[in-house]
């Protein structure tokens, strides 16, 4: 049995928010902390590498699943798989 054509619009878009979701994260996780010592400026009277690593990158985390969750609910409709409240 083949997929429908909006099963398989709707999983490839799905696929690239994960991905670019994904893409962010590596970058605030990894990319920050690699920088770190070259990110010597200061942020709110901190150092910036401080700041991302004890604030800034929770804040992008709580950003990235606040994001994912309403696109997805928006895409979840568009495509008649939303769950009924």
């Amino acid at each position: 049995m083949q997929p429908k054509e909006t099963h398989h619009r709707y999983w490839q878009k799905n696929l690239r928010i994960t991905g670019a979701l994904l893409v962010i994260w590596f970058l605030v996780t990894f990319g920050v902390g690699y920088f770190a010592r070259d990110l010597d400026f200061k942020f709110f009277g901190w150092p910036f590498s401080f700041w991302v690593g004890a604030q800034g990158a929770l804040i992008v985390y709580v950003l990235i699943i606040w994001y994912y969750a309403r696109v997805m609910d928006k895409l979840d409709r568009e495509h008649g798989v939303a769950e009924e409240e």
